[in-house]
């Protein structure tokens, strides 16, 4: 049995942005709309979670001794 491989972020968000594309052109069947809105829905969750995940890693990360601290962001 092989694993099925789990999109990243980025992929998830590529993958929406097609959709979103897709939906928005006028040759597109009721049925084809449909399976793409729920595509599209099941997409926005996968990247929603991600980014709880990466602000809940952050937020791990930033606290020191049990209490938060304020990093300064670094200018790019």
């Amino acid at each position: 049995m092989s694993k099925k491989k789990i999109p990243s972020f980025e992929e998830s968000l590529a993958e929406l942005e097609q959709l979103v594309s897709l939906l928005e052109q006028d040759n597109i069947s009721l049925e084809d709309s449909l399976k793409s809105f729920e595509r599209g829905v099941t997409l926005t969750r996968e990247c929603q979670k991600a980014l709880q995940d990466a602000e809940q890693k952050i937020q791990i990360l930033i606290t020191k001794n049990g209490t938060p601290t304020l990093e300064p962001y670094p200018d790019e």
